[in-house]
């Protein structure tokens, strides 16, 4: 059975060839600075900044939790944990929200074009908060169920609420879920760090994603990000994204054929070409492309679709100067 479905039943790819853009985090806590940077720095193809030095509810996984009404958490001693009401940072993370989509309201007034929001997945959701008892999330099945169907309404009202806000946008939700290969090979630590979170099949991981993608508007494109090693490609596309967000810095041989796959039938790809760790050599743009045309050669795909690329940095850029 091919991973993706045919080219024609996927949607055309809203940013221009040879675009870039970000994968989310960028450093300082002025979001109206920050997003005045993304649209000088990726004009084709920009997004809403996260600003995680603003502290807690600013990171990724506060941000998600503070769209998710019915399910209260706070920040503790071991990080984020559901609780019976919605403590100080989940809060505050609320009210980062309203700053953020107030000020992209302002700047992009008349913006016509791609616009890229991002959003904790459920599978790194469950694996980074804890429950009342404890334990992750991930590991008690029910709690996983309450998680992705209030993540599946908090994705479908959010979106709608940016559309209504930049109504020229085409909006690409992007999915974050570096943790969702872990999650796979069961190697999530338990809070005490003795045991691990069981496996987790691979039809409830796409059933669950697919939940959240069904709830979105009409029209909005679902992306994925998963900068992890051995991301599962065929998974991805098969609970409905239709581009990719991935490291190029840490794909193998292994993942070439499910990437020509997925390619081929007309999936987008975000391939992150730009080193983002601080002890990385700095790498010229023709090095860069260098790298896309090494995976393109392995793969056997045919060089002129390589413009399609969306190019982007190997991960979050909230650590850099």
């Amino acid at each position: 059975m091919s991973a993706a479905p045919a080219a024609d039943r996927r949607p055309v790819m809203p940013w221009p060839d040879g675009s870039a853009t970000g994968v989310g985090s960028l450093p300082g806590s002025d979001v109206a600075a920050a997003l005045a940077m993304v649209l000088d720095t990726v004009p084709d193809f920009p997004y809403l900044p996260e600003l995680p030095d603003r502290g807690p509810g600013a990171d990724m996984t506060g941000r998600t939790l503070a769209l998710l009404t019915d399910l209260p958490a706070q920040w503790g001693p071991t990080g984020w944990a559901f609780t019976d009401r919605p403590g100080r940072d989940v809060r505050r993370a609320a009210g980062f929200w309203h700053e953020d989509l107030d000020r992209a309201e302002e700047i992009l007034q008349g913006w016509q074009g791609p616009l890229k929001i991002q959003l904790c997945g459920p599978w790194t959701l469950a694996a980074t908060v804890e429950l009342r008892s404890g334990r992750r999330a991930l590991a008690d099945p029910g709690a996983v169920r309450d998680l992705r169907q209030a993540l599946a309404q908090a994705a479908g009202r959010h979106a709608a609420e940016v559309l209504a806000r930049v109504p020229g946008a085409t909006l690409v939700v992007q999915v974050d879920e570096p943790a969702l290969p872990a999650v796979r090979r069961g190697s999530i630590p338990s809070p005490s760090g003795l045991t691990t979170v069981a496996v987790v099949d691979e039809p409830d991981v796409e059933q669950a994603l697919g939940e959240v993608l069904r709830a979105l508007p009409d029209g909005v494109v679902a992306a994925v990000h998963c900068c992890a090693a051995a991301p599962p490609v065929a998974s991805l596309v098969r609970s409905g994204f239709s581009a990719l967000s991935l490291d190029a810095t840490v794909l193998r041989p292994s993942d070439d054929d499910a990437i020509a796959e997925v390619v081929e039938a007309g999936v987008g790809l975000l391939l992150g070409l730009v080193p983002t760790t601080t002890a990385a050599p700095p790498l010229s743009t023709p090095d860069m492309a260098a790298a896309a045309r090494a995976l393109w050669h392995r793969t056997g795909l045919v060089t002129d679709t390589l413009a399609r690329i969306a190019v982007t940095p190997a991960c979050g850029l909230a650590g850099r100067s």
